[in-house]
């Protein structure tokens, strides 16, 4: 029977971990390590890879600066990576991973769309992230590259996260939701909710009470549109060509890598 399993990479993290390696061998044999690492706990032997590559949709979302004057992720630090980043970007792009970049996405947008798509096809996906807004806003069962742990994502989680992150705001890509709420704070809040419909009444009416029915439904919609990460092929075609998921997937495994799964990184960003 065909092994209907695949792995959906997002794969901007796996430049950051390694881009500070002695040498581009060691950098890309760590790379080989952790793939081969992701498709062995998946059981899965096809995988497509995801990058970002210049900026995505969001940054086309401008109200935030009319009021507050700070762009999306203004607060990422800037200056000039090393130069085993940009080799491993092309690394990757290259066979046998053939990892793409889809012009104004970014790459957790590409695994919460072919998520989605993979399932229409008859595929299980494993989408495989370290960003907790991928593994906690999408519905399923994936893994966590940086921990070498599997995380399971329920319907209802995931919608009560995103109304979380719509109402707190993301600090790591500069977005800041309502002044003054925090998570402990927001998840009082939506305790009593019973559907992502009335978590989208208790956030907006928390956003109209904080600055006012204008103000307060402009920087709503703003913060709901910065966080929330697409999931449907509908929702990516309006940005982009969606090339067809069979053409994406390789079944190559990584020949002769020694694999472990002790990976020491940064946290979830």
């Amino acid at each position: 029977m065909e092994n209907k399993k695949i792995l959906l990479i997002d794969a901007d993290s796996l430049l950051y971990y390694e881009m500070n390696a002695k040498s581009l061998e060691e950098a890309t044999a760590n790379i080989d390590k952790r793939i081969d690492s992701m498709l062995k706990a998946a059981g899965a032997t096809s995988y497509a890879g995801f990058l970002t590559l210049g900026k995505c949709f969001r940054y086309n979302i401008g109200n935030k600066c009319v009021y507050d004057n700070a762009p999306y992720k203004y607060n990422r630090k800037g200056g000039v990576r090393p130069i085993i980043f940009y080799a491993l970007k092309e690394y990757l792009q290259q066979e046998p991973y053939s990892f793409i970049a889809l012009k104004g996405l970014e790459a957790d947008d590409a695994v919460g769309i072919y998520a989605q798509i993979a399932k229409d096809e008859g595929y299980t996906p494993t989408v495989c992230s370290p960003d907790k807004d991928v593994l906690l806003q999408i519905v399923g069962k994936h893994y966590n590259y940086q921990k070498a742990a599997f995380v399971t994502t329920s319907k209802v989680s995931a919608e009560k996260f995103l109304w979380k992150q719509t109402i707190t705001g993301d600090s790591t890509d500069g977005v800041p939701g309502i002044q003054g709420v925090g998570p402990k704070t927001a998840d009082k809040l939506l305790e009593t909710s019973n559907s992502s419909f009335e978590s989208a009444q208790i956030a907006v009416t928390e956003y109209i009470k904080k600055y006012g029915l204008r103000e307060g439904i402009t920087r709503f919609a703003e913060t709901f549109n910065l966080v929330y990460i697409l999931r449907s092929e509908d929702e990516g075609t309006r940005i982009t060509a969606l090339p067809h998921i069979s053409t994406l997937l390789t079944s190559k495994l990584i020949p002769n890598v020694e694999t472990s799964n002790d990976f020491s990184d940064t946290e979830w960003t």
